[in-house]
């Protein structure tokens, strides 16, 4: 491009810009002109008699609707039976993950007196507050209980006058256990004051985060120990439960079950919560507990804990019990409502260290503290978007016309990769779309390899970046492009997939797990559940890090994919896609699953199922071949799921056995 051709087309961006801007100003301000006139009305509304004296009704009309909401996101009665299934399963489990997960006195006995490579004591935060006595005295008892022995537990306390009797109960255990340190405070601190006063008396080598209205696991500390003497780990964390604030840790309201260490998960959500553990010097130089982030003072810390960690390792047992009552956030998040706010300052805080700017922080419809990132998208790298293709002119022509009406990303270019068509229809088309300079159509030929295909049009493709599409999907999201290249931008990411959907808008793909499925190869999570459902724990809401993503939709670095080798094509048509993940997760990169880039995808339209005659025997010798190559890791399980859920089910249900 010459320096004239260059300005002329920076002058007609910024024509195209200015433009956009203008018609956006004039909709904004008819948009807020329309806000003040329907605020008005309804202040008008509010303020009758009418509306006070409806209120039952009004209630009950809510209650109704919720309920409606609540089984919509099921899609269907048959989604609904799933969901009643999962929920009969959970209550099964849940009896092996409360006091029955208990280590019986022989087995505590064993625990206790194993001997470890390092000797490592545990000094156990507990900031204290107007704390009552059973909840106070559970927790205490619980830390007292565990079966590893070399722990410190800290407590100070910020407790009002009206609250003495905390002290009390303090002082009477540390009269018990030499173990126990207790101081009472001038005056209360906030959460993160009292927590940082807390550190100050720890002389652990390993500082753990706890709760004053909790419970611990008698285990939990021991198998810490094993993480950090088997494993490392300088920064350990465990699955968790809630329970019911007055009953036992039997009464569970939830389980979660939680990923390996994600660092795009724990941005959007704090997901690793409780109960955290970490190397003292981690915390060294720098204030623990900031109190501008008092709310979320833990993610927080954790964000910038884990940033600075070098081997963080995930416990996947369930090894902790979140009381739920009146006023904590476990509860409702509105009792602690400057806690969403604290949430997303202390995620911008992060980002900002991390050397990103000019994000956005939004919270999505799953919960408050749960995120949509936006991150900025340096320049307009040119996006090369390779179709392959095969007669099917509908199909193509439909996944075409979506990309150019209504993708709001104006910098691509659409690589047809033709393949043995035979039907004049499609080339009619292709002559037709050609005319348009920024698409192009290039013939191969040779037996079928959607591999093969893919890598030869890698090699033509002119932009930084490429997207692998299925001919048999459409666009949803006008800024699908913007949302997968936002990712794809970073430096440590991998490959980026969207979220897809059948005609019928139930999900065909929102990430996907290695081992999942009858094949023991990979499968897609919650799939066929409603585009309306939340996901396991918001999943469906917030971008997050996968194993792997579908070649359907798949955005990487064109020179990430080049020095990966592109797809294996011993994997002519299956799997290729996941293989191709696995590979840029062994090289060091993370792959993300964004929901907020959403694609029709017409599955097997093109090449029809993989369920019947000679293509069931190619899948199945493709499945052979996967499951060869990636045995460890297979064995293993995929970090970004857990093994307490199964294996045959896609949504999240728990295992029994």
């Amino acid at each position: 491009m010459t320096d004239e051709e260059r300005l002329r087309y920076y002058r007609e961006a910024y024509g195209r810009e200015r433009l956009k801007g203008e018609t956006l100003a004039g909709k904004l301000a008819a948009a807020r002109q329309e806000e003040a006139q329907l605020a008005g009305r309804l202040d008008r509304i509010k303020g009758s008699a009418l509306w006070r004296v409806s209120k039952p009704l009004r209630m009950a009309v809510h209650w109704a609707r919720r309920t409606g909401e609540r089984l919509g996101y099921y899609g269907s009665v048959r989604g609904v039976l799933r969901k009643l299934n999962a929920k009969s399963i959970e209550r099964k489990a849940r009896a092996r993950h409360g006091t029955a997960s208990f280590p019986d006195a022989e087995e505590a006995a064993r625990q206790g007196k194993e001997v470890f490579a390092r000797k490592i004591k545990f000094s156990i935060l507990m900031p204290l507050y107007n704390t009552p006595e059973k909840f106070l005295r559970q927790a205490i008892d619980s830390v007292r209980a565990q079966t590893y022995a070399n722990w410190q537990l800290c407590m100070a306390d910020g407790s009002d006058a009206q609250h003495a009797a905390v002290g009390a109960i303090c002082r009477e255990y540390m009269e018990k256990d030499a173990r126990i340190v207790y101081r009472k405070l001038p005056k209360n601190e906030g959460i993160s004051g009292n927590t940082n006063a807390c550190l100050a008396m720890a002389d652990g080598d390993y500082v753990a985060l706890f709760d004053h209205d909790d419970v611990l696991h008698p285990s939990v500390l021991y198998e810490y120990m094993k993480a950090i003497c088997d494993q490392g780990a300088d920064y350990i964390y465990c699955d968790e439960a809630t329970f019911r604030g007055n009953k036992t840790i039997d009464h569970m309201i939830t389980l979660h079950f939680k990923p390996d260490f994600a660092p795009d998960n724990l941005r959007a959500n704090n997901y690793i919560c409780h109960f955290s553990a970490f190397d003292r010097n981690l915390a060294a130089g720098v204030n623990l507990f900031r109190p501008e982030f008092d709310g979320s003072q833990d993610h927080d810390a954790i964000l910038r804990l884990t940033s600075r960690a070098k081997c963080i390792v995930h416990v996947p047992k369930l090894l902790y019990y979140w009381r739920s009552h009146a006023g904590s956030v476990a509860a409702d998040i509105n009792a602690k409502s400057y806690a969403i706010e604290a949430a997303k300052g202390a995620v911008a805080a992060h980002l900002r260290d991390q050397g990103f700017e000019n994000f956005e922080i939004l919270s999505t419809k799953a919960f408050e503290t749960i995120f949509q990132i936006k991150y900025e998208i340096k320049g307009e790298p040119l996006v090369s978007i390779i179709i392959p293709n095969k007669d099917h002119r509908e199909d193509l022509e439909r996944c075409i016309t979506s990309i150019m009406e209504k993708s709001s990303y104006g910098r691509y270019e659409i690589i047809v990769a033709e393949n043995n068509s035979t039907t004049e229809e499609i080339f009619d088309y292709y002559r037709k779309i050609q005319e348009n300079p920024n698409v192009r159509v290039l013939r191969y030929k040779g037996a079928f390899n959607y591999s093969r295909i893919n890598n030869l049009a890698v090699k033509a493709a002119r932009g930084d970046y490429i997207v692998l599409l299925n001919n048999d999907t459409a666009v949803i999201t006008l800024d699908w492009i913007e949302e997968m290249l936002m990712y794809a931008q970073r430096a440590d990411v991998g490959a980026v997939g969207a979220k897809l959907y059948y005609g019928d808008r139930t999900i065909q793909h929102a990430g996907v797990v290695l081992g999942l499925g009858q094949h023991r190869t990979a499968g897609h999570s919650h799939y066929r559940v409603s585009s309306n459902n939340l996901g396991y724990m918001g999943r469906l809401c917030y971008a997050q890090n996968v194993m792997a993503v579908t070649g359907a939709c798949l955005m990487m670095k064109k020179a990430l994919f080049t020095e990966l080798g592109g797809l294996d094509e011993s994997f002519a048509v299956s799997l290729n896609d996941v293989d191709l993940c696995i590979r840029a997760w062994k090289a060091g990169y993370v792959n993300v699953f964004t929901p907020f880039a959403e694609l029709y995808h017409y599955e097997s339209v093109s090449r029809g199922l993989d369920d019947q005659g000679e293509k069931a025997e190619r899948y199945e010798r493709e499945s052979a071949a996967f499951r060869a190559k990636w045995k460890e890791l297979l064995v293993k399980g995929d970090p970004y799921y857990n093994p307490n859920f199964s294996l045959d089910r896609s949504d999240f249900a728990l295992r029994l056995e």
